[in-house]
């Protein structure tokens, strides 16, 4: 039997924007920021948010962690091939950042016997933090996870790309990335807040996703 539609799930301590974004737009985050992932997710047989993350990461040290989720989705092999994907939105550099992934997906993969895919986004202002792998060998045993890593910061060069692409994490990006380059000047701020707004509605979106869309407003604020 297959999962039903997304659901919703209880606020975190740490919500953010980020939260209902990807919770009302899963698909679109994961077209936009993992397309290989995209391509190999079968969307016919729905998407399922698991509740139980917070329970099996809550001795974790956040940081500023802007989100995380686990989902539950199926593949293109057929069958009953479920498996879940970890995502991290990350929003300042952490030292222990790797390892924190490391330990959720091998606590996951303890829980559920399914596959584990931990996917990151780098919301930080450091441009040379970019960590994806973690791990350790011991006596010829080796214990490894590599994880894709998307830094925020690097779509910098498309920001005008950014605010006509249809995918509303392409603005969420450029919201992201023109916080950082107005960072203290409210007279620029506010000119890149009006320009956003009047993007959302030449676009012709729906009443419902436009409202959605304001939450970008939300994303201005300093860090």
């Amino acid at each position: 039997m297959n999962p039903p539609p997304e659901t919703t799930v209880a606020n975190d301590d740490y919500d953010t924007p980020w939260k209902d974004a990807v919770t009302r737009y899963f698909p679109e985050f994961i077209a936009f920021y993992f397309p290989d992932a995209h391509r190999q997710i079968d969307w016919n047989r729905g998407y399922t948010f698991d509740q139980e993350l917070a329970q099996i990461v809550k001795d974790a040290e956040l940081g500023k962690r802007l989100l995380d989720k686990l989902v539950q989705v199926a593949t293109h092999d057929g069958g009953e091939h479920w498996v879940y994907i970890h995502i991290e939105v990350q929003g300042d550099r952490a030292g222990d950042f790797a390892e924190r992934l490391f330990t959720y997906n091998y606590r996951l993969y303890d829980k559920y016997r399914r596959p584990i895919a931990s996917l990151a986004v780098l919301a930080d202002d450091r441009p040379h933090w970019k960590p994806q792998t973690y791990g350790y060998e011991l006596f010829g045993c080796r214990h490894y996870l590599e994880f894709p890593t998307v830094k925020l910061l690097d779509y910098q060069p498309q920001t005008q790309a950014l605010l006509v692409d249809p995918n509303p994490f392409a603005l969420v990006t450029a919201a992201h990335l023109l916080t950082q380059q107005t960072k203290g000047d409210d007279r620029q701020r506010l000119a890149a807040k009006w320009r956003l707004a009047k993007l959302l509605y030449e676009r012709n979106w729906d009443k419902q996703r436009i409202l959605d869309a304001t939450t970008l407003e939300e994303v201005f604020k300093d860090h």
